[in-house]
This record gives C-alpha cells, sequence and structure tokens, in this order.
C-alpha cells in the first residue's frame, strides 16, 4: 500500500517526512509485525539529497569567493571587511525571503550560491578605493569617509542597475514566469542588503581596522600576487594603447562579436528545463481496445517482470484499469524508482534506452517510458513527455485526420515512444428495445433497465452488520455469464401478471464498435499525440520536424493542431526570450540615464554586454547544452553583472575630466589603468563563484549547470574584450557628443537627483 501525501501551501517538505518519523513509534504500534513500513520514499529521498548537495555547492561557492578576495587583499581585516558582506547578505536575504513567504529550494539556493559571487563587488570597489585615499596618505578614517563619499555613487549605479535588469522577467505570467520571480526576487533581496552594508559597515571596519594597505613585498604571497598583478597591468597598458589607437579596428571587432553573438543565438538548440536525474521514470502499457481484465493482468505481469529485472531498479509500483492516470482498461500505468547514481552507475535516460529495448517484444502490449521531471507544466496524462493536440469541431473530421497526422508523427526523426488517446474498436453491444413487443407481453422500459443493472452494475442492495464489520450486498449474475452478449438471453424480465419473459423477446441486441474514450480540449472533441525524444535530440529541432511533417498534410482551416504541456510552454518562452532580452537591455538604459542624467554614457556601459552574451553562448556550445531557461537566466544575470566593469571606468573617467580637467583620451585611460585591479577582483569573485555550479554533482545538478557555465563564458569572454571596447566606444561618443552639442556641460552624475533630494529636505 502506498501512502500519498500533499503538503500544505508554504509548509515544508523535509519537516513533513521528519514529523512522521517522529510519529513511527506510534504508528508501529498498530501495524501487524509481519508488514514492512517503508517512511521515506525515493521521491522524498532524492529531494533530501538534492537540497544537501545545494548547501554543499553554497558553501563552495563561499569559501571560492573568500579565497579570492584573500589573495588580492591578503590581511585578514581587510579580508573580514569585504567578506563580512557575505553572511550578512545571506542572513537579510533569507529574512526578506521569510516576509515574502519564499521557502529554501532549488530556486532560492541556487540564487543565494549565484549572488556570493556578486555580493562582496561592492565592498570590493569601496575597499579598493579606501586603499587609494590611504596611499595620498590619508588617515584611516579619512581615507574611508572619502572613499565612501567618491564611490557611493558607482555602487548605487551598479546595485540599481542590477536590480533594473530583472524589471521584465517579473510581469511574466505561467510557470516560467513563476521560476523566474522567486529567482529574481531573491537575487534583488540579496543586492539590497549587500549595497546597505557595503556603504555603512564596510567604510567602518575600514575606518578602524585597515591602518594601511597591503605591502608589495612584506610576504611571499604579496611578492607573487603584485608580480602577477603588476604583470598583468603593464600588459594591459601597453596593449591598451595600442587598441586605442586602432580605434576602427576595435570598432570593427564589436561589431563582429555582436553579429556572431546574434547568429550563435539562432543556432544554439533551445530547451525548456535541463533533464535532471530525478531517479523515476513513468512507463505507460497500451492493449487493443477489445482485451479484457485478466488478459490485460497477464500482459502487466509480463512487463512487470522485465523491469524488475534490470539491474538500475530499486523499486515498482503497478496499477491497470480505469483510474486517474488511465481512462479505459487496455491501459496500465508503472511507477518506477531507480538505484541511486552511485550505484546503477548510468543514467536515468540510458536505463530508460534499456527497457524500451526489452519490452518491445511484449506480443499484444505497447510500453512506453519517459522520466519524471522536476517541472512540468500542465497537458494531459499521457505516455510520453511532450504532446500535440488536435481539436476540432466536427468530430468526423477530427477522427478522419487524427489517424493520418498520427502516421506522419510517428515517421518523424528523433522521437520516439509515440502515442495517441484515440481508442478506437471498444466493443459495444446495443440493446435495442422492441416498444410493441414489449408493450404485448406488458414490459416497461424500466423493468428493462433495472434487470440489465441487477445483472451487470454490480448494485448494493443490502448491508450485512456483525459485531465488528460490515458486509455489503452486491447483485450480479454469476461472472461465467458476463463475458459473452450470447448469456443475454439468460436474462428475464417481469412481465404482465409476474410472469417472467426473456430479454431476447423484447430486444434486439447488436454487436458494434466504438471508442473507449472521447477527450474534449475546452467544449470540443480533442486527440492528443505524445512522444518523447532520442537522447541528444533538443526539443527546438523536434517540433521544427514535427511542424514540417505536420504541414505538408495540408490540414484542413477548422482542424486545429496545437501543442500542449511542455511543448507549448517551450514554444512561449523561446518566443519569449528576445523580447525579455531588450525589455532587460532598456530597463537598465533608463535606469542609468536617470543615473547619469545622460543619454551617451549609459551606451558606452551597455556595449560591454554582447561580448557575455557571445561567451555564455560558446560556453554552452563547447558543454554541448541548450539554450534553456535556466542558462537564459544566466544570460539576463550576464547583463547584470558585466555592466559594473563599464560603471567602473566610466565614473572614474568623468571624475578626471570635471574635477582634474583632462582630455578624454587621458582620462579613459586612466580609469581603466586605476579600475583595473578591482575589475579583476570583482570577475574573479563572481566566476569563482559560479564554478561550484558547473562541477557540483547529485541530483539537481543537471538543473543548476546550465547557470554556472553560462556565468563563468559569459565572464571569461567579456572579460578579455570590454576591457578594450568599452574605452573605446567612451571616447566614441565624446566625439559624437562634442561634434553634435559642442563641449560637455561638467556636471557630476547625479546632480538632478542630489537637487530633488535638497529640495524634499525641511
Amino acid at each position: 500500500m502506498l501512502l500519498v501525501i500533499n503538503k500544505q501551501a508554504n509548509s515544508n517538505v523535509i519537516e513533513t517526512v521528519d514529523r512522521i518519523y517522529e510519529l513511527l513509534p506510534e504508528i508501529k504500534r498498530w501495524i501487524s509485525p509481519g508488514i514492512d513500513i517503508s517512511v521515506l520514499s525515493d521521491r522524498t529521498q532524492t529531494i533530501r539529497a538534492s537540497v544537501h548537495d545545494m548547501q554543499l555547492t553554497l558553501m563552495a561557492t563561499i569559501a571560492l569567493v573568500m579565497l579570492v578576495v584573500f589573495v588580492f587583499l591578503r590581511r585578514a581585516a581587510t579580508t573580514i571587511a569585504a567578506g563580512v558582506t557575505v553572511p550578512l547578505s545571506l542572513a537579510g536575504t533569507c529574512a526578506m525571503m521569510w516576509l515574502a513567504g519564499f521557502s529554501i529550494d532549488n530556486l532560492s539556493l541556487m540564487a543565494l550560491a549565484v549572488s556570493v559571487g556578486f555580493v562582496v563587488d561592492d565592498a570590493i570597489v569601496m575597499i579598493e578605493n579606501c586603499f587609494r585615499n590611504l596611499e595620498k596618505g590619508m588617515s584611516p578614517f579619512r581615507a574611508a569617509i572619502e572613499g565612501a563619499r567618491q564611490i557611493g555613487f558607482t555602487v548605487l549605479s551598479i546595485s540599481i542597475s542590477l536590480v533594473a535588469a530583472f524589471i521584465p522577467l517579473l510581469f511574466m505570467t505561467g510557470i516560467v514566469g513563476r521560476v523566474f520571480r522567486e529567482f529574481s526576487v531573491t537575487l534583488a533581496f540579496a543586492i539590497a542588503v549587500s549595497t546597505a552594508v557595503s556603504l555603512t559597515l564596510t567604510p567602518m571596519i575600514c575606518a578602524h581596522f585597515v591602518r594601511k594597505p597591503p605591502s608589495p613585498d612584506a610576504t611571499w604571497l604579496d611578492r607573487i600576487v603584485e608580480r602577477v598583478t603588476g604583470l598583468m597591468a603593464r600588459g594591459y597598458a601597453r596593449s591598451l594603447s595600442v587598441v586605442l589607437e586602432h580605434r576602427a579596428l576595435t570598432l570593427f571587432v564589436l561589431a563582429a562579436v555582436m553579429t556572431v553573438t546574434v547568429m550563435l543565438y539562432i543556432q544554439t538548440p533551445k530547451g525548456f528545463f535541463p533533464s535532471d536525474d530525478t531517479g523515476l521514470v513513468f512507463g505507460g502499457t497500451q492493449a487493443s481496445a477489445e482485451i479484457s481484465f485478466p488478459a490485460m493482468y497477464e500482459l502487466q505481469q509480463k512487463a512487470e517482470a522485465i523491469v524488475r529485472a534490470d539491474p538500475a531498479v530499486a523499486n515498482l509500483g503497478s496499477s491497470i484499469g480505469a483510474s486517474y492516470f488511465t481512462p479505459s482498461v487496455n491501459r496500465g500505468t508503472m511507477f518506477i524508482s531507480l538505484k541511486p547514481l552511485a550505484e546503477r552507475g548510468v543514467t536515468t535516460q540510458t536505463v530508460v534506452a534499456r527497457l524500451r529495448q526489452k519490452t518491445a517484444d511484449i506480443p499484444g502490449l505497447r510500453v512506453y517510458f519517459f522520466p519524471m521531471q522536476d517541472v512540468r507544466v500542465g497537458g494531459r496524462q499521457a505516455d510520453s513527455t511532450y504532446q500535440f493536440t488536435l481539436w476540432d469541431t466536427d468530430y468526423q473530421e477530427l477522427v478522419r485526420w487524427a489517424p493520418r497526422v498520427f502516421e506522419v508523427i510517428q515517421r518523424v526523426p528523433g522521437l520516439v515512444d509515440v502515442s495517441t488517446d484515440r481508442e478506437t474498436g471498444g466493443l459495444q453491444v446495443n440493446v435495442s428495445i422492441d416498444r410493441i413487443a414489449a408493450s404485448r407481453l406488458g414490459v416497461r422500459v424500466q423493468d428493462i433497465a433495472n434487470a440489465l443493472n441487477n445483472a451487470y452494475a454490480q448494485r448494493q442492495v443490502s448491508t450485512l452488520y456483525t459485531q465488528r464489520n460490515q458486509y455489503r450486498v452486491v447483485l450480479e449474475v454469476d461472472p461465467q455469464y458476463q463475458r459473452d452478449p450470447v448469456n443475454l438471453d439468460r436474462i428475464y424480465v417481469s412481465g404482465a401478471n409476474n410472469t417472467q419473459v426473456p430479454l431476447a423477446a423484447v430486444t434486439k441486441i447488436q454487436r458494434g464498435l466504438s471508442p473507449l474514450i472521447v477527450n474534449h480540449q475546452g467544449q470540443f472533441p480533442a486527440i492528443t499525440i505524445s512522444f518523447s525524444l532520442e537522447e541528444g535530440v533538443p526539443i527546438a529541432e523536434a517540433t521544427r520536424r514535427v511542424d514540417q511533417a505536420v504541414a505538408e498534410l495540408h490540414l484542413p482551416d477548422t482542424l486545429h493542431a496545437e501543442y500542449a504541456g511542455d511543448a507549448r510552454a517551450y514554444r512561449m518562452s523561446v518566443g519569449a526570450q528576445p523580447v525579455l532580452i531588450i525589455a532587460a537591455l532598456i530597463a537598465v538604459y533608463i535606469v542609468l540615464g536617470v543615473l547619469y542624467e545622460s543619454l551617451a554614457h549609459p551606451v558606452t556601459i551597455i556595449s560591454t554586454l554582447p561580448s557575455a552574451g557571445l561567451g555564455a553562448l560558446l560556453a554552452l556550445q563547447i558543454f554541448s547544452s541548450e539554450l534553456s531557461l535556466i542558462a537564459f537566466i544566466g544570460i539576463i544575470l550576464l547583463i547584470g553583472i558585466v555592466k559594473k566593469n563599464g560603471i567602473m571606468m566610466v565614473d572614474f573617467a568623468l571624475e578626471g575630466e570635471r574635477k582634474r580637467g583632462l582630455s578624454p583620451e587621458r582620462a579613459i585611460f586612466e580609469a581603466c589603468l586605476n579600475r583595473f585591479r578591482p575589475i579583476m577582483m570583482t570577475t574573479m569573485a563572481a566566476l569563482l563563484g559560479a564554478v561550484p555550479l558547473v562541477i557540483a554533482s547529485g541530483p539537481g545538478s543537471e538543473l543548476r549547470r546550465p547557470l554556472g557555465i553560462t556565468i563563468v563564458g559569459g565572464l571569461l569572454v567579456s572579460q578579455m574584450l570590454t576591457l578594450y571596447t568599452t574605452p573605446v566606444i567612451y571616447l566614441l561618443l565624446d566625439k559624437l557628443h562634442r561634434r553634435l552639442w559642442g563641449a560637455r556641460e561638467h556636471r557630476e552624475p547625479g546632480t538632478l537627483l542630489r537637487s530633488a533630494a535638497r529640495a524634499l529636505r525641511p
């Protein structure tokens, strides 16, 4: 017996299972000693293992980020000043998640792990600026105050524009919107808390505990780090001077990057959610429509025996007959639980392919398998993963075209387990009443209905009560007379004067065929064709082939063909991706435009994004991964992360122009050199913070890996390109601005915001 428990809203699965553990002693008192109790299903164990693995990933991310901070700063006080942002941000984020009603799950833990990589960015920028002031001879307290004042606007710009990238995602609907919303809001919480900590606690720690910047030669670690960073900075200075002398070539490279990025986006296989190895497999069985229950039972037993014999199978649950999962007697279901991945040694997809081959030769039975996923969207219960639905106002037209569509889809390469929920050929017996004969013999229509009801409907006629139990009395004919319509001649009905009239005397019995079930799409009859994919075939390519095959049939206009379930959600999400990217760019541009009170500077900052997209798509190609929704989240996240390099460069260059009177060329050159070290620190922290997502293993790791791949690839490529393209774009827009509107007005960024704040003061 399987006990299924549904959790209440906002309740915790693990807590629920722990409570069941507490009740076990009480439960065992009422259970026979011969009955084995299995408290945790394999699915619950998988959930526990997935959450535990994600916690380890989070710990590894924190360790790597703190290692980066320590290597660059090399002092305990400064490392604590930057590192304290991590626990405070995580604690504050969890508190805000609790207020928002979020739970700790794979998505929120993934957001926390990613946030660790960039919540220290603001603190790193603040500390590095304090070091610059200390090198100028300021006291620690004065260096911290001046550093906070000088870099405060930059920190706010980075944080606000990072949150702005997620604004379009918050307005998405459906399951995709729910996924994006929890992830995005959790990241926004982390960014808000880290910004507050960086602007308050970090300067305070620097003022009281950081007396001098790291020494270049005090220890062997100081000498190694300074030598490596010095070589990198000098090499960057020389190469940057060459690039600034060949701006046209740099612009050509940037245009080529944008072109290649668009081409790669078009060519990269699109996906819905990554296929995660849950260790659960759903199996469906189908026999001929006219099969009897005992015959179906025998066939189901054969399929069960084959599945149980597989070395990767741990447990198996099976059922046949009409139920929530199966609409008719000729269908059955199997819920297959596999052994842990480390024990079976092969993926769920490999096991499914092996089971398909083993069960393909069962006479009279078709068996379908598909791995269960954590996220499934809508659709009907089907034998395969993806669904294609036909519906029409004219049922006869639907019945006429559905077999043709089914045959065409069966021949599409790359598809397996193609099935349909259309059940034709069911045996039917029509009992037509001869009203003239019935009237002559005094037989009422109600008497005929009652006789058939008593014989075949398992009618309860009484209840017998004993001291401990009660027994229901069911009226029916002997089971041996229920198998053949010929036995209808043995049924008698009441006639005039309480005579018994044979049923055959007042009825005509005709045999025929009828569909076992007629499904509906809304108010209209519908037939659904389901299919799964061969390993390595992306859903984008499969749906393209299906569309092409169905289009060649030239279906009538009144027959509607559309995808359902996961396939429908995938098509909708793919169509929304370009719109979301453009909306995120517009949101970031508007926010930066308001902060800088300029139309040109946001363009300079946003110019860093194509290289990040190129790196993310190249990384997906290298790892043979699809551009799934999780990978798309990584691209949106890159829009917020990568632009911080441009913000730091532009802020420093504007300060040099406005306060020191430097030329644009000199200002941007010095900005690039002075910001090279914090840019390297923040990029390395974000990059290494995403590495555990890539290399993690265990349950649920497949869901997180595309996010880490896109972040690592995007940061690697963007770091190499934006250090050169951003200053070139800055100078190009400066030249264009001077040609169109003359010399720039020397005005600090954020002047309008400061003026508005002063006007609101009492």
